[in-house]
């Protein structure tokens, strides 16, 4: 990536089309440490409304005292997420990624009490300290990373074991072409784990306008899922 490259909507779209390969989790970080100066504003080129509508999910459905409620941001990337639930009366933010670069946008931000590197699928997700799985988060939100490419469809039970039995669990996946199959199976595992009564299904929200479509002048669609926790 080129620093000086005009932030067109035709070059923006080439960086997202690279950012959905398949690649190896090396390589993937590599470019999300390149793509972070200038993430912010090509995902607003591209009318990226995942971290938004999460955070509209949340404060919908969510039930319990948001200054209080401790909030996972997964896949936190440069705030955004955090800075639309803090919007919406939510205070206590904790953000994991795997970049370290997006982490240090995220730390200018001055939402987060505490960020930690990790990779969703990879390893465990961290806690903060003097907290167990069963007193951890009572919010736990990915917006953005579940798509084919970026974190594998059984991550979401790590979601799951992090936040706090009654706890609540906000994901979302877009409904690109090339995300169809991925989509499919991310259903099939949120179904499975509601079958194991790990969760209850609150809301599931279509999106028609989610972000421009990279391979046309359309839009494609999006899905935001929030869960309780049992």
């Amino acid at each position: 990536m080129e620093e000086k490259m005009p932030r067109t909507v035709e070059n923006v779209k080439k960086m997202i089309n690279s950012v959905h390969k398949n690649t190896l989790v090396g390589e993937k970080m590599d470019f999300y440490n390149k793509w972070a100066d200038t993430y912010d504003q090509d995902v607003a080129i591209l009318e990226f409304h995942s971290p938004i509508e999460a955070a509209k999910s949340a404060n919908v459905h969510y039930q319990g005292d948001r200054a209080e409620a401790r909030v996972l941001d997964v896949a936190c990337g440069t705030g955004a997420v955090a800075k639309h639930l803090r919007a919406c009366g939510f205070e206590r933010f904790v953000g994991i990624d795997g970049s370290t670069r997006m982490m240090e946008h995220a730390n200018r931000s001055g939402l987060y009490q505490e960020l930690k590197i990790s990779i969703l699928g990879k390893e465990p997700l961290p806690l903060p300290k003097g907290l167990t799985s069963t007193d951890s988060f009572d919010l736990v939100v990915i917006a953005g990373a579940l798509s084919v490419g970026h974190v594998p469809v059984n991550a979401i039970r790590e979601l799951c074991r992090v936040c706090k039995p009654g706890g609540f669990v906000c994901m979302t996946s877009r409904c690109g072409e090339d995300n169809l199959e991925y989509k499919a199976d991310l259903e099939a595992e949120i179904k499975k784990m509601k079958e194991e009564k790990l969760w209850t299904k609150v809301a599931v929200s279509q999106v028609e306008k989610w972000e421009k479509a990279t391979t046309s002048d359309s839009y494609i669609s999006g899905t935001v899922y929030f869960y309780k926790k049992s």
